[in-house]
């Protein structure tokens, strides 16, 4: 073999490997190591684009109730199981219409481009609401979901459709625990 094409390939082999592990670290910081959600940045960069190109998309905000008392009560561990059981549920949710993330603690987020594509928000307020089990316990799970239509926006950034989706989620929360507004 010639020795002058090999040095020549190197630094390319070596830059092709180098961009290969930043690709692969770039997407891992851009996923939750947990529930394999999109974290917040991962997440925000496609819901923006999502949201300008959808009319019809919904932007949904989950949070769970009592969260910390399942973690009081029945160690980390639960509480990790019942953040996984969480992601899965909305990502089922959501299905090929949206994506999920994990925003921080026991906060979710979504955003559906076809919501009459899905089985509806009742469904995934009764998906959320299922009790998780872990080492044999039943774990009591509940949810305050929060949503905003895109088409109820008078500017529709991402901005003012999670803000919009906040206070829905909050007027949720103050008609009692397990509700949708």
């Amino acid at each position: 073999m010639d020795t002058n094409l090999i040095a020549a390939g190197l630094p390319a082999l070596g830059w092709t490997l180098h961009g290969g592990v930043l690709l692969r670290r770039l997407a891992t910081a851009r996923r939750d190591p947990l529930t394999g959600l999109h974290t917040r940045d991962g997440w925000t960069a496609r819901a923006e684009r999502l949201l300008a190109r959808h009319p019809g998309a919904l932007v949904l905000l989950i949070d769970l109730d009592d969260f910390k008392a399942i973690n009081d009560t029945h160690g980390h561990a639960a509480g990790d199981a019942v953040l996984t059981a969480t992601a899965r549920r909305l990502s089922t949710w959501c299905g090929r219409n949206g994506i999920a993330a994990r925003l921080g603690g026991d906060e979710f987020a979504a955003i559906v481009t076809h919501p009459d594509h899905t089985d509806g928000l009742p469904a995934l307020r009764h998906a959320l609401d299922q009790p998780v089990d872990h080492h044999g316990h039943a774990l009591p799970v509940s949810a305050s979901v929060g949503f905003c239509h895109r088409l109820h926006l008078a500017v529709p950034t991402l901005t003012d459709a999670l803000s919009a989706a906040d206070c829905s989620m909050y007027a949720a929360k103050g008609h009692g625990r397990r509700n949708t507004r």
